[in-house]
């Protein structure tokens, strides 16, 4: 789990997830789209993955952990996306068995990481709103 001390976004691990699903879709999924000449298809899995990583960096940026997790909504979201994507290929038979169940394992280990920062963030929040509590007198 991440805690005070991180201090890049490079440090998180939801951040080092979806690297991880964008360097499998750069390395394994694009090189086939251009193959096929699903080039609209190529285009918005790349940006969707981009934005996954893109989100969650940005949000580390904000300093604030409700503003956090707003763009780790967003990167959620764009993980979705990437999904679907990767089932459309899929489903299109853009890609082989394989490939659809390694992305689909990415995405898996990302979201379920993802969530975690994101419930972090936002106990994190709670706990900074909190009142400091009183000594016995």
């Amino acid at each position: 789990m991440e805690n005070d001390t991180t201090r890049t976004f490079e440090e998180l691990e939801a951040w080092k997830a979806a690297r991880e699903l964008r360097i499998f879709v750069f390395r394994k999924i694009v090189p086939v789209l251009i193959k096929l000449r699903e080039f609209d298809m190529c285009d918005q899995i790349k940006r969707a993955s981009r934005s996954v990583t893109h989100n969650i960096a940005e949000g580390h940026g904000r300093f604030h952990f409700l503003d956090n997790s707003r763009f780790c909504s967003l990167a959620r979201g764009s993980l979705n996306e990437v999904l679907d994507q990767l089932i459309t290929c899929h489903d299109d038979s853009l890609i082989e068995e394989g490939q659809y169940h390694l992305g689909r394992e990415h995405f898996n280990k990302t979201l379920r990481i993802l969530n975690g920062y994101m419930s972090w963030l936002k106990r994190s929040a709670k706990a900074k709103d909190l009142p400091p509590s009183s000594p016995n007198l």
